[in-house]
């Protein structure tokens, strides 16, 4: 039986924490042991230009990226890993997927919106200030390295479901002028994947500055999590565990008997502190393995680049396979 394409990508444009751990990593790792997924996982550096002009922290970002997924368990004898930044067909198929995008497609992206927003509400003489068009056109590029290597399976949050949906729209318009060339990826909402709420109780989130490092020193790792908002609950009254961030930060690394004891302890009356110390504990004895590795790996960038270099030569064998039917299809090819 084909396989299935399964592919998901990381912007390097910080420092990997909980929350991308949880909702991201961990899964895309878990799928790649199943043997009827073919899987690329890339490290979205030219999409990391859109969030940031500091070329040091994309160089850093991309090594402490690349290194969280290998120290987490990620085969790359088993996937194909890779920096987008090695694909050149990559922007080569964005212009030609910006050709066949209209306008009033991208209008209607939610990342653009929310920003013209922003600036009508601020009474700004131009809806558009501060907007760059690769803000703009980003969902086309996300695009391009979905349909390069004919992504079946994309897996996306409900706030990523519109830009799996222009990336069908964009593909069949593009097969409507071309023929039947790129494969329509099906939208894969991912029910299952975990939002962690940060140290101050919103979405975990580097633009927040409430995130929880995912490799963080021993001590380091403690101190963030004794920063976690509570409530002023004294020990002995009960706590609820709906809404409560390190309840849920708990939960995300807990098994069903370990959360129904935490459960227990909170209807109990367990004090914040000691709270605390037992979900520090907890997580630090599943990443003190993970860490040590983390640090080896980036001990040692030349290993981590050889790595990633053997998957861009895999990838730009399916990528290279595409573009020459590409090219010939639209009359760029002699």
């Amino acid at each position: 039986m084909k396989k299935q394409v399964y592919l998901t990508g990381i912007t390097t444009s910080g420092t990997p924490h909980l929350g991308n751990y949880v909702g991201a990593i961990r899964p895309a790792i878990e799928a790649s042991f199943d043997e009827s997924n073919e899987s690329f996982y890339f490290l979205a550096d030219y999409h990391a230009l859109i969030k940031t002009a500091d070329a040091q922290l994309v160089r850093q970002s991309r090594l402490e990226i690349a290194a969280t997924w290998l120290a987490m368990g990620l085969d790359p004898e088993r996937v194909t890993f890779y920096r987008q930044s090695d694909i050149p067909e990559i922007p080569e198929l964005t212009w030609m997927l910006t050709c066949m995008t209209a306008k009033g497609l991208m209008n209607r992206a939610h990342a653009y919106k929310a920003v013209v927003q922003e600036n009508v509400e601020a009474e700004a003489a131009d809806p558009d200030k501060g907007i760059s068009m690769g803000l703009y056109s980003y969902p086309i590029l996300m695009s391009a390295d979905i349909l390069m290597f004919g992504a079946n399976k994309v897996p996306v949050g409900r706030d990523q479901i519109q830009h799996l949906e222009m990336a069908r729209d964009i593909a069949q318009r593009f097969n409507h002028h071309y023929g039947e060339l790129l494969v329509i990826p099906e939208v894969v909402v991912e029910e299952r994947t975990a939002i962690l709420s940060g140290l101050d109780g919103r979405k975990m989130s580097k633009s927040y500055n409430n995130v929880i490092p995912l490799f963080e020193t021993e001590k380091k790792l403690r101190k963030s999590i004794m920063k976690i908002k509570t409530n002023s609950l004294e020990p002995g009254e009960p706590k609820e565990v709906d809404g409560n961030t390190l309840f849920e930060i708990y939960r995300a690394f807990a098994n069903d008997e370990e959360a129904a004891a935490m459960k227990t302890a909170y209807a109990d009356g367990i004090g914040w502190g000691d709270a605390k110390q037992q979900v520090f504990e907890h997580i630090n004895a599943i990443l003190a393995e993970p860490r040590e590795r983390y640090n080896e790996l980036m001990a040692d960038p030349a290993k981590i680049n050889g790595i990633l270099d053997a998957g861009a030569e895999k990838a730009r064998v399916h990528s290279g396979r595409l573009m020459a039917k590409l090219r010939k299809a639209t009359g760029i090819a002699p």
